[in-house]
């Protein structure tokens, strides 16, 4: 059957701090290594409360409960308490998912300011931010970081010709429909060196809530989209979700996967197979496209039709 790589968003120091070890426990007890992308900086989640003027912004965070999986610490996190620095005080959580034998990469430098500002920000800023991230990255891992994933999936140009002046070969800043075809940027003076691999899949707080349904109706949902299907697969979790809350429910989604046969791989697992079989040099050439998800406030970086 496919391939379905698992990208895990650490966004915060809660998620870091205990989300993280919860899910990196699970994947051991099933033999499984995933990609984990790390925030390197601030925590300033409770920004994100600007976004209460975002459309479809309270429709989403009514049906996901963010209180309850976040906690009402992390959502004062720039408002009413400082913004604590996640690679500081979460380094050793980080450092363990690593010698566990992880994939390890690049989230952000600050997961709202990227989120909210990097679509009109210019080169200057974005590459700011995405070094400090590296810097801030190689002083917690002692090496460099093997892959990238946008925040929010949300990149500018700037960032994504910075990922291939670092040497990143393949990175998932995007958003697919649900079979994988990976793909290079066009740029105005060539294409990217890097490969996208974008998220092929709906995330649970995507589809929690909608026509009622529960974790479990989400699970029974994506199992159904990767039944049967031999297209390769990119499923993004959060550490704040999938690694707390929803844990139960994220290990019978792991259970059906292999139940159905699916090889569950990191994003690295993942590109090595298609470089090995599926020449990537000849796959399509898409310039940077936006455009909106089900149940997702606000655009995001998608793959464009071929």
């Amino acid at each position: 059957m496919a391939k379905i790589a698992l990208k895990v968003d650490v966004d915060t120091l809660r998620g870091t701090r205990e989300g993280t070890p919860n899910l990196g426990r699970t994947f051991d007890r099933l033999g499984i290594k995933a990609t984990f992308l790390f925030s390197m900086g601030p925590d300033h989640t409770g920004w994100a409360l600007k976004r209460v003027f975002r459309p479809g912004f309270l429709k989403k965070v009514s049906r996901t409960s963010v209180v309850e999986h976040y906690g009402i610490k992390t959502l004062l996190y720039g408002v009413l308490l400082p913004g604590p620095d996640i690679g500081r005080e979460a380094a050793k959580e980080m450092q363990a998912i690593d010698r566990a034998g992880h994939e390890t990469g690049i989230h952000t430098w600050d997961h709202v300011d990227w989120q909210d500002g990097v679509r009109y920000r210019d080169a200057a800023w974005t590459k700011a931010q995405m070094q400090k991230s590296i810097d801030r990255f190689v002083d917690v891992f002692g090496h460099s970081p093997l892959t990238y994933g946008a925040a929010g999936w949300q990149m500018n140009e700037a960032a994504l010709e910075q990922l291939d002046a670092w040497g990143i070969q393949y990175s998932s800043d995007g958003r697919a429909l649900p079979n994988l075809v990976p793909y290079r940027i066009a740029f105005g003076h060539g294409k990217s060196k890097h490969v996208q691999y974008p998220t092929t899949l709906p995330t649970f707080d995507e589809l929690i809530g909608v026509d009622g349904m529960d974790a479990l109706g989400a699970v029974r949902h994506i199992l159904s989209l990767t039944q049967s299907n031999p297209n390769d697969q990119v499923f993004t979790l959060h550490a704040e979700l999938e690694g707390q809350k929803l844990l139960p429910a994220f290990e019978c989604l792991l259970a059906g996967w292999l139940d159905q046969g699916h090889d569950l791989v990191t994003m690295g697992e993942l590109h090595q197979s298609w470089a090995a079989t599926k020449q990537l040099d000849k796959i399509a050439v898409l310039p940077l496209t936006w455009g909106e998800i089900p149940n997702r406030s606000g655009e995001l970086m998608i793959q464009p039709a071929n």
